[in-house]
């Protein structure tokens, strides 16, 4: 879409909510002292306290920004997003939260030792985190560029620089004391931040005559100006005319043009103008109509929705208990039984959370529909408040969706970045404070480079790939880990493997540009973007097979173990393993 003029509102909201965190943080770095204070803050912190920090760290940009541009785009099929990120909270309050706890681990990695005696399972877990955390940073800088450049008209990687040296400041002063009061604020920012223009957008909808489930194609209210920033096809449902300037099917175009119903390539750097009433394409492969994209069963633009789906829902729901820094958390709780209230916790702030974008994502399609037609539909929560209301009310708003945008941001990287600086300071360095800064300034520094180099995709399509891998990986490692005393070491390392290849692989594929929806039918391009419904079944068989052929490994003292992870805090029967941390 053309660019706008920021208002003052917007630069001072962004700078608000940047002081904020900085402020907050510093306030926690005079509390961090010792390496547990970095790595778990010390296991003090009380259930409200650290649900309000999960939920901060968890609600990144994928579901700030990201999960109202798929449902702008994809309707009704996307709205397992949301759903599929609050219900994997669900699986963890049941069978991980209060277990992991009880373990006495710092770290997923610590706990594969713990539970099978291994320290080669050990690396191997410290590498499966260090990936998993590394490529859920790159979209959260990515957002972060992409959120800066709309609003302030600067490159992409300014803005992902600028956020990216505020999180590795925010780490390296205070680790998980510090951003634990961080995240704690952030998540009533970001809830107030989507929240008050969901309501006041639907008091704007309510108060005139719209309609959203018609068989025609979402249509632009006022002249519009689109500009085409990557290649991309769109599908026409309705005769268009248009004023064109740029390359459209391999033509150059300078001037009105009347496209026919069908696909058509846009080119990179063509403008297009559509008058007030004009049909808008949309990306091809997304519902065309507003009737069908309430529909269900449309998948998200491939030929094999109905697999699409299936395999989001089993990645997203069992990737929450694979990401480490959604684990990690679970570690900074006194005992088991405040682990377990804060999941219960979590699911209620989250459920409140996504009410409103998944509103959001339904006044876009019908108040900015012309970014349909370039794929940046994860701009929709920016654009909004200034499309619909004018003067003072739509700029503090969209001053409010900023500073929200940023802390989205701003609140998952540093989670992120605390989970990979202490596996990499606690399993390849000395396990010092020293080590733990500089493992964060490595980590962090790594996904600022991959955040700026590589091509970026929809906001919650690549955290949903992150979701695949850990579900791939990690959850395999700890729902067999925590419930069944046959996991042996060779086990669980072959179906991490696997999972992880297969996975990987993937979302390798994915972040190149995919492969073409022409080979074996649509099948090869559905797998490699939703690969979850097989690798995590093939993480989880692998490693039963592996572990029932070499059940001669199965770990001597297992029944202490499973009487450690299982047995209330009351009896006496675990403690925490203080001593293997060392001061500064």
């Amino acid at each position: 879409m053309s660019g706008q003029a920021f208002p003052v509102a917007t630069v001072v909201g962004l700078v608000a909510a940047a002081v904020a965190t900085v402020a907050i943080g510093a306030y926690g770095v005079r509390l961090a002292r010792t390496t547990s204070d970095f790595l778990v803050a010390s296991r003090s912190v009380g259930p409200r306290w650290n649900a309000a920090a999960i939920s901060g760290e968890y609600l990144s940009a994928a579901s700030f920004l990201g999960v109202a541009g798929l449902i702008a785009k994809y309707g009704a099929d996307a709205l397992w997003y949301p759903v599929g990120f609050t219900a994997g909270y669900l699986g963890l309050l049941m069978f991980v939260a209060a277990p992991l706890r009880r373990s006495g681990a710092y770290t997923v990695p610590d706990f594969a030792e713990f539970r099978l005696g291994s320290a080669r399972l050990r690396s191997l877990a410290m590498v499966v985190v260090a990936v998993i955390c590394i490529l859920y940073m790159v979209p959260q800088f990515q957002g972060a560029g992409l959120t800066l450049g709309i609003l302030l008209g600067i490159p992409a990687w300014v803005g992902a620089v600028g956020v990216g040296l505020i999180v590795i400041a925010n780490v390296v002063g205070g680790g998980m004391r510090s951003i634990t009061f961080v995240q704690a604020f952030q998540y009533w920012l970001k809830l107030t931040a989507v929240a008050v223009p969901a309501l006041v957008l639907g008091v704007h909808f309510f108060g005139g005559p719209h309609d959203l489930g018609s068989p025609a194609p979402p249509t632009v209210a006022d002249r519009t100006t689109v500009d085409i920033t990557t290649d991309v096809v769109v599908q026409v449902s309705d005769p268009l005319r248009a004023t064109v300037t740029g390359t459209i099917d391999d033509r150059t175009v300078d001037g009105p043009l009347s496209l026919p119903p069908g696909e058509h390539g846009f080119g990179a750097g063509t403008s297009l103008v559509l008058e007030a009433g004009s049909p808008v394409p949309v990306v091809a492969g997304a519902p065309a109509t507003d009737a069908q994209w309430l529909e269900p069963g449309w998948g998200f633009g491939g030929r094999h929705p109905l697999y699409q789906v299936y395999s989001l829902i089993l990645g997203i729901f069992l990737g929450a208990m694979g990401l480490p820094h959604v684990l990690v958390r679970f570690y900074t709780n006194p005992d088991g039984r405040t682990a377990r209230l804060t999941s219960l916790t979590v699911i209620g702030l989250l459920g409140v959370f996504y009410l409103f974008p998944t509103v959001l994502g339904v006044f876009a399609r019908l108040w900015v529909p012309q970014l349909l037609i370039t794929g940046t539909s994860d701009a929709a929560v920016l654009l909004l408040p200034g499309t619909v209301l004018s003067g003072w009310g739509g700029q503090l708003l969209a001053a409010l969706v900023a500073a929200g945008a940023i802390a989205a941001f701003l609140s998952t990287s540093s989670g992120l970045l605390v989970s990979v600086a202490g596996v990499l300071s606690t399993d390849v360095l000395r396990g010092r404070v020293r080590d733990f800064r500089v493992a964060a300034v490595a980590a962090g520094a790594t996904a600022l480079a991959l955040g700026v180099g590589v091509v970026s995709l929809d906001l919650s399509r690549t955290v949903g790939m992150v979701f695949a891998v850990a579900a791939s990986t990690l959850c395999p490692l700890l729902v067999l880990g925590i419930w069944w005393r046959g996991l042996t070491a060779p086990g669980a390392a072959a179906g991490m493997v696997a999972g992880g290849l297969a996975s990987g692989a993937a979302a390798l594929a994915t972040a190149a540009g995919g492969i073409a929806d022409s080979l074996w039918g649509g099948w090869a391009a559905a797998l490699v973007g939703y690969p979850a419904a097989v690798s995590v079944p093939l993480a989880f068989g692998v490693m039963v097979v592996v572990s029932r052929v070499t059940r001669d490994r199965v770990p001597e003292g297992v029944g202490r173990i499973f009487t450690r992870m299982h047995a209330p805090e009351r009896l006496g029967v675990g403690r925490d393993r203080e001593g293997d941390l060392r001061s500064p």
